[in-house]
């Protein structure tokens, strides 16, 4: 295992983000020209459906649900790939701006939303047809990813992208509709801005895909050989995954979570689960992963 030292000064941190983004894209992005392959790919992957572009993942569910006519007694029954009870407060708070939320189909229920969770999709898309409801995908962290059946993003009267999720830049989503032409929601000088990071990005697409599936083995390597942790989601040749998950069942990850955000890694608990989640985006090399895997060696070894 390699050996990395600890500083206690606040502002000499590493920062380690779920997103590929880091301070340095500040100034590369500023720099970028436009080119406009983004629009070609973004219009071949959404084909004749109609997309804008939003400030975030969370104004992009916001619109979707103001394009229904919903009360605040209203239902919007979650459905998410791994069937466990978490869901990010940055969905929920935004659900219940407008209506309420549940994780069962209710009398009430109006809207279907379907949480693709980082970057492993949900299996069963078409089945959910069969409720007779419009539904939403939520795929922030699902930008490559795909199902068995083909169809993320295929399914959905709406569905959500998080730039930042999958690409170094600071903001930014897209919604797209099957439901007809939508205005644009964010002014041309910050669509301009996104065009131009995604153009410059977009040809580097496969080797993200691929950066981050071996990102993903290494950390699930790593952590199955020095502690004897297994993965929480299974890798397959069409999942591209926009955080890694470990099962820890013997430390407190309430604790080990404090303890990877002082030392600069943005980690956290799948809640419901004795499950801990952590980056494993393209910007990462075998060091950074090292330097997670020395955190937990770490943390076990600083409370003995």
């Amino acid at each position: 295992m390699r050996n990395f030292y600890i500083s206690n000064d606040r502002f000499l941190k590493p920062c380690y983000r779920i997103s590929p983004f880091r301070t340095g894209d500040i100034a590369r992005n500023a720099c970028l020209d436009y080119d406009n392959s983004i629009q070609r790919f973004l219009e071949n992957k959404f084909s004749s459906d109609t997309f804008v572009f939003t400030n975030s993942g969370r104004e992009a569910l916001n619109v979707a649900l103001q394009n229904y006519n919903l009360d605040k007694q209203d239902v919007v029954t979650i459905f998410t790939t791994s069937g466990n009870y978490y869901v990010s407060s940055c969905v929920t708070k935004e659900i219940e701006k407008i209506c309420n939320w549940s994780r069962n189909i209710e009398q009430r229920t109006r809207i279907i939303l379907v949480i693709h969770e980082f970057g492993f999709p949900y299996e069963d898309l078409l089945q959910l047809k069969s409720y007779g409801l419009p539904i939403i995908e939520d795929s922030a962290h699902c930008f490559a990813s795909q199902n068995e059946e083909e169809s993320v993003g295929k399914v959905g009267d709406f569905v959500i992208y998080s730039l930042p999720k999958f690409f170094p830049i600071n903001f930014g989503g897209i919604l797209f509709s099957r439901a007809g032409k939508m205005k644009q929601v964010i002014t041309a000088d910050k669509k301009e801005y996104i065009e131009k990071v995604l153009s410059h990005n977009i040809h580097d697409f496969d080797w993200i895909v691929e950066k981050r599936r071996y990102n993903y083995q290494y950390l699930s390597n790593a952590l199955e050989r020095e502690f004897g942790y297994k993965a929480r989601f299974a890798l397959n040749d069409k999942y591209v995954p926009g955080a890694f998950f470990a099962k820890i069942d013997d430390l407190d990850l309430d604790k080990l979570k404090t303890f990877f955000q002082d030392n600069g890694v943005e980690a956290s608990i799948f809640y419901g689960e004795d499950a801990f989640f952590m980056p494993v985006n393209q910007s990462l090399c075998n060091v950074d992963l090292d330097y997670f895997v020395y955190l937990i060696y770490e943390f076990t070894h600083s409370r003995n």
